[in-house]
């Protein structure tokens, strides 16, 4: 067994994982399984196994990952992961509640974590203005240039997610 240690929501957790093979034959368990079974976080859920539904997503030094396939074996050393359970009444999960976004709440692990992702790349940037609902839209089917990735809601309550992204996002950039 090989053993990761990363920043996990701001502490540093280590944990073995399995893992065969070296160099390009290498393979090791997926982010996904580590996190939730050996570091008790249940944000990061499991959706569709293919990286398309988002129920997955953690951020992973920023950046949005799909843990259900991603191999830890290619997560960096010291890496700083971030997952639904370490954000604490972040202005995302309060406007998801306020606006009830989530019917079954399945895709809410994806929507909040990357939609954070977004947001906090729109502000390292400079770009304070709150989205528009069509660029929200857009950010969440994948459409934008900046993100190719998309995220699914089941239960078909768009329209509330919509209104939380812009709601949190307005709370996010006063």
């Amino acid at each position: 067994m090989a053993e990761r240690t990363i920043r996990l929501n701001g502490k540093q957790v280590s944990s073995p994982y399995w893992s065969v093979g070296t160099g390009e034959g290498q393979a090791s368990e997926q982010l996904l399984y580590w996190l939730r079974e050996r570091h008790g976080q249940h944000g990061p859920r499991f959706g569709c196994g293919v990286s398309q539904c988002g129920a997955c997503t953690v951020l992973v030094d920023g950046s949005p990952v799909r843990s259900c396939t991603r191999q830890l074996h290619t997560v960096p050393d010291h890496a700083e992961v971030r997952t639904l359970d370490g954000l604490r009444a972040h202005p995302l999960q309060r406007a998801f509640v306020e606006v009830q976004a989530g019917q079954c709440a399945f895709c809410v692990n994806g929507m909040v974590m990357g939609v954070l992702s977004w947001l906090e790349t729109r502000i390292a940037s400079g770009n304070r203005a709150v989205p528009s609902d069509d660029e929200i839209k857009d950010f969440l089917s994948g459409a934008l240039p900046e993100s190719d990735d998309n995220y699914i809601c089941r239960c078909g309550t768009h329209v509330r997610i919509v209104r939380a992204v812009s709601l949190a996002a307005k709370e996010m950039l006063r």
